[in-house]
């Protein structure tokens, strides 16, 4: 059976999560704060801690730094209704492994614990800066880990108007994509490098994948490489047994104000202005 431990100094909170995991078959075990926390990661076996951010004697940001410094695996999710970029992104630096709202959803709650519990252990997401308007990080190369980065930088969005935050989150999951799948070949050993940057008239994201890069007269199971309403690439595709798509490119242009490519095509750029 699967332990959990729950890190919160609300007691009210504490009862409500354990009862919606133990209804999953779960062991629950609980800790009134940080520092309590620390004692049973350090000498039970936990499969995964639920860490509340603010708590006295020990944070969970803390708890989460100690983690990291002693070796303890346990993997960990962040609950707080703090969504500050500086939260977040400590977060990522000290390698939470999501990070969940309060209040928290009962639904939601339970399928990001069945999913942190099944996902394989894969190299940590490196943080090269953490300033909320120049964010850098070293993403595995791995879709599990792309869906994680991708919350976390959805939240980082909060403050971009809406249609502006749905354009560029669908790029940005696009081409993550495009880097880890094809640029890094779904080898977790290989890091994807993520640069963002939130100017006052513009957000400017910037992906280098590993690998070789590509020509574009070379897509032929994309759809960027024939003309309008030509679907080739689909036929393609399917005898190459590729998973449906190929309109991600097309699609990327579209919804940015600039694409753009290096020379040998490993790394893009794409920019969406605000005003």
């Amino acid at each position: 059976m699967k332990r959990i431990l729950i890190v919160d100094d609300d007691p009210v909170s504490r009862h409500f999560l354990t009862k919606i995991l133990e209804s999953e078959r779960y062991s629950v075990a609980s800790a009134a704060d940080g520092a309590a926390g620390l004692e049973q990661l350090r000498t039970k076996q936990v499969d995964l801690a639920l860490v509340d951010v603010w708590m006295p004697r020990m944070t969970g940001l803390e708890l989460l730094s100690h983690m990291r410094n002693e070796g303890i695996g346990t993997k960990a999710v962040i609950m707080t209704s703090d969504d500050t970029p500086e939260t977040l992104l400590q977060a990522i630096r000290e390698q939470a492994y999501q990070y969940l709202s309060k209040p928290v959803d009962p639904d939601q709650l339970v399928n990001l614990v069945a999913d942190a519990l099944s996902a394989s252990p894969v190299p940590p997401i490196e943080v090269l800066s953490a300033k909320p308007h120049w964010v850098e990080l070293l993403v595995p190369c791995e879709m599990a880990a792309a869906e994680r980065i991708q919350e976390f930088m959805s939240r980082l969005q909060s403050t971009l108007p809406d249609d502006v935050r749905d354009s560029v989150a669908q790029v940005f999951r696009e081409m993550l994509s495009n880097a880890i799948e094809w640029g890094g070949q779904l080898d977790p050993n290989r890091k994807v490098r993520i640069s963002y940057v939130h100017a006052r008239r513009m957000v400017l994201y910037r992906i280098a994948d590993p690998g070789p890069g590509f020509k574009f007269e070379e897509l032929s199971h994309a759809a960027v490489a024939y003309s309008p309403g030509d679907l080739t690439h689909t036929v393609v595709r399917q005898d190459k047994g590729i998973r449906p798509g190929g309109f991600g490119i097309l699609m990327a242009k579209q919804m940015v104000d600039e694409l753009l490519y290096n020379e040998a095509q490993n790394e893009v750029m794409f920019v969406k202005y605000l005003d």
